[in-house]
């Protein structure tokens, strides 16, 4: 039996009221770098596309048009560097969150199934294994898990860069994750969507390995499938730009169940979608962005006596206080300057904070003054 509304936990942003009204209460206002929202224009060559293609009379293809689906082949042929799935297991969806939210029922999980997520984790994957009926299942490594679950478990989720912590996950690791789901027949399904945004080596020159690669898989996307936005390489999270692909036996069967829905992203967001992935040089000049804004927070933060963990990849900083005060404490401490962030609690732990990238120059300038200041 699937989760009814009444069930559903509360939406986090919600607790982090008090401390939102506390930095907001700051002489010089609230500097916001709780939730990663880009903030920045959308590359005008993505809303010309979407501008052009506004005369859209007709219903949308569900499993995308020819032209995007070679897109998105061609994506990860080029920047990816693995081989391009077949055309027909690739499956456009409306943003990531919403496929996520509903993978573990499209893929028919049901009472009494376990779904198996990072320990440290975006809260959307436990979601929607409550959302199918399933039992949501935190662990890391096998010998984690509690006894009797891996018997039970048909979907395995990986984050690669990891949200919140920015952790990104070897081909090796990748590939003992995929090895050891396929002997129990378990779905693995790896989110991506921060794939864009490596900061350190060997990531930054030889780019964040996918599940798709065949060092991971061996060349066989069976029980596999991968996720990819671009709410934030492209500055578009408005356009609700993201798919799913991998396993033609997977793909099949959910481009089925969303036909039936009408859930298919509407025809010119898939123009503009492959207007975006054909180019890169916005995507470039956004990293360049973040990369600045990075090491002027990463050094602020550092400077005010914090420590940053993991952080490889992605638009967050992981940070801890070096006394090992608790999350909500930090939270306190930075709303005190104006400064409002993310608890770990979000994401299972309460030893961090995660501050976005996500905000503008002036105000990563006004925050690493604030960080600085007695």
């Amino acid at each position: 039996m699937g989760m009814h509304s009444s069930d559903l936990p509360d939406f986090p942003w919600d607790l982090l009221a008090p401390h939102k009204a506390r930095a907001e209460s700051h002489p010089d206002g609230i500097l916001d770098f709780s939730i990663g929202s880009p903030v920045d224009p959308t590359p005008e060559l993505i809303a010309q596309a979407l501008r052009e293609a506004a005369d859209s009379p007709g219903y949308p293809k569900t499993g995308g048009t020819p032209t995007l689906r070679a897109a998105i082949r061609e994506h990860y042929r080029s920047v990816r560097g693995v081989r391009p799935p077949d055309r027909h297991a690739i499956l456009p969806t409306i943003g990531s969150k919403e496929i996520v939210a509903t993978l573990p029922s499209l893929l028919g999980l049901t009472t009494g199934d376990v779904v198996i997520h990072p320990s440290i984790a975006y809260p959307t994957y436990a979601l929607g294994a409550r959302l199918a009926g399933a039992t949501p299942v935190p662990a890391d490594r096998a010998d984690a898990l509690p006894r009797g679950t891996a018997g039970r478990a048909r979907l395995l989720w990986l984050n690669s860069p990891s949200n919140p912590t920015g952790r990104v996950a070897s081909v090796e690791e990748l590939r003992g994750a995929v090895t050891w789901a396929r002997e129990r027949g378990i779905v693995v399904a790896s989110d991506e969507c921060y794939a864009a945004l490596p900061w350190t080596e060997p990531w930054a020159t030889a780019g964040v390995p996918s599940v798709l690669d065949p060092r991971v898989n061996g060349g066989d996307l069976t029980g596999i499938l991968a996720l990819y936005s671009l709410s934030k390489r492209s500055n578009a999270a408005g356009y609700r730009m993201a798919w799913i692909c991998g396993d033609p036996l997977l793909i099949g069967p959910i481009h089925e169940i969303r036909r039936h829905m009408g859930m298919m992203m509407p025809g010119p967001v898939q123009w503009a979608m492959g207007t975006a992935l054909g180019d890169e040089t916005h995507v470039d000049a956004q990293r360049e962005r973040y990369r600045a804004r990075r090491a002027t927070l990463a050094g602020a933060v550092e400077q005010a006596g914090y420590v940053i963990d993991d952080s490889q990849a992605g638009l967050y900083l992981w940070v801890r206080a070096q006394d090992g005060r608790g999350d909500w404490a930090i939270v306190a401490d930075l709303a005190a300057k104006g400064i409002l962030v993310a608890p770990g609690s979000f994401y299972g732990e309460s030893t961090h904070v995660r501050v976005a990238l996500t905000a503008s120059d002036a105000a990563v300038a006004a925050a690493a003054l604030r960080l600085a200041a007695e």
